[in-house]
């Protein structure tokens, strides 16, 4: 009986430590070597869906609201944007909301010039590079 009692406790220990390892801590015999990121949300913004668009949108300025650093970059036709915010009030909204509240939207160059767009009025003309940070340096990267 005692025998099973310790054999028990043993099991439910190993299987506590286990769980708390899985949950992203750490014990004595195991140390973090990930490299620490700055955090926060990436939103990869690439349709010109009005409903898809508007969705990304509230989810950031919620996101930021709720005190995540969010930023936002614009590729293919993602970076068509421009052209919504002076069609939708809702988008227009959204964006206004989102920028208030120091949200940073990056717009894919390439893209911007392909489109015609030379200067847009509400993103910032941005590389692969600050795509590149922007997913490097982010803990959640969502697309749209």
């Amino acid at each position: 009986m005692k025998k099973s009692l310790i054999i028990l406790s043993v099991l439910m220990s190993l299987i506590s430590l286990n769980s708390y390892a899985q949950c992203g801590g750490t014990t004595a015999k195991t140390t973090s070597t990930s490299t620490s990121t700055s955090g926060g949300i990436g939103i990869i913004i690439y349709s010109n869906d009005v409903e898809t668009v508007y969705n990304a949108l509230r989810l950031a300025v919620y996101s930021i609201t709720s005190g995540d650093t969010v930023k936002i970059f614009l590729l293919g036709k993602g970076v068509e944007l421009d052209t919504l915010v002076k069609k939708n009030s809702d988008i227009r909204m959204q964006v206004g909301l989102f920028t208030n509240v120091g949200g940073e939207i990056l717009g894919c160059g390439t893209c911007l010039k392909s489109r015609n767009i030379t200067s847009p009025q509400v993103c910032k003309m941005s590389s692969m590079s600050d795509l590149y940070d922007l997913i490097k340096k982010s803990k959640i990267v969502l697309t749209f």
